[in-house]
């Protein structure tokens, strides 16, 4: 039987820095692995999720030169949960200033859940920037993807769930729960966004895995990421990301000849896999991975084997 592959070693930058991309924002960024080595780009769920340490564990230190980044608004990125001049397009061009800072003329971007939305975005904007595309999560953040995980949908596999987030909104107001939240999310009460944005992260964190994980929960209960993942997250969806209906999938034909990998979870609860199917259908170029037993989360084990075998591939690994 083969052993499922796992995270690399523990890994500190070599380089960190903010960077200002106008309109009042700075984002941070740090670079791991070899430097001059294959050029790679994360990009983070959410919106609004920001990097983790681990993050920079899905690629082999000794063989790539990746650039992690916090998006607007979160993270580390300054300022803290801001919204304005806060768009897919704004981050589609903060890549691009990115790509310029580190002097590479294509790179390797991977992207997970919101960011599978983002690298697809970028890619079919700047195709010719992309040597290839690893996706985890697809999300093509059409109107009825957003339906289902906040209206209904999510909200019969998880009742008990679906109760606590519902529970921040008069029943009134719960025939449209993303934007009676985004009323609170935009409150001038503190106090009202605090429980609203910890209502909105939760209801994610206790979703994403196909069995409970106390340290998602736990993640997407603190005050200070919850703020800024619930505000942000909400302000994309509400404006449907900035994305006309289906454009994603309509534009597929633009990754044409980029190699990739799909790699999507059977149960996977916010983004469900026939959108994934659909982009392995419309881009023939890319593998495409549809994990037995395994829910939404890049640790999920069958989804995480898959990840580190595509990054160790498109280095030249076998």
């Amino acid at each position: 039987m083969i052993a499922l592959r796992t995270l690399y070693p523990p890994i500190e930058p070599y380089e960190t820095g903010m960077l200002d991309v106008g309109d009042g924002h700075s984002i941070y960024y740090e670079r791991s692995g070899r430097p001059g080595g294959k050029p790679a780009v994360f990009l983070h769920g959410g919106p609004g999720g920001g990097i983790s340490p681990d993050h920079r564990r899905l690629f082999d230190p000794n063989l790539y030169d990746v650039l992690l980044f916090d998006q607007r608004g979160c993270g580390r990125s300054t300022p803290h949960a801001n919204l304005e001049a806060n768009t897919t397009w704004h981050l589609v061009a903060d890549i691009e200033r990115l790509r310029e800072l580190v002097k590479v003329e294509k790179w390797l971007v991977f992207g997970g859940s919101w960011g599978s939305t983002l690298a697809l975005a970028y890619a079919e904007t700047h195709p010719s920037r992309v040597s290839e595309l690893v996706l985890r999560g697809i999300y093509t953040l059409t109107k009825a993807e957003l339906a289902w995980y906040y209206q209904f949908g999510v909200s019969e596999m998880f009742p008990d769930k679906w109760e606590r987030f519902q529970a921040p909104i008069p029943e009134a107001e719960r025939g449209d729960m993303m934007g009676a939240y985004r009323k609170r999310l935009t409150s001038d009460d503190p106090a009202i966004q605090i429980e609203a944005a910890k209502a909105w992260s939760v209801w994610e964190g206790e979703t994403i895995t196909l069995l409970p994980n106390p340290e998602f929960s736990a993640e997407h209960g603190d005050e200070h990421f919850a703020l800024a993942f619930a505000r942000i997250e909400n302000h994309y969806f509400v404006h449907d990301g900035w994305l006309e209906e289906g454009q994603l999938l309509r534009d597929a034909g633009k990754l044409h000849g980029i190699p990739g990998a799909i790699v999507h979870g059977r149960y996977d609860m916010p983004c469900p896999a026939r959108y994934a199917y659909a982009l392995h259908k419309a881009w023939p170029d890319a593998d495409f991975h549809l994990i037995e037993g395994a829910g939404h989360a890049y640790s999920e084990p069958g989804i995480l084997d898959q990840l580190m075998r595509a990054t160790d591939r498109f280095a030249g690994k076998r």
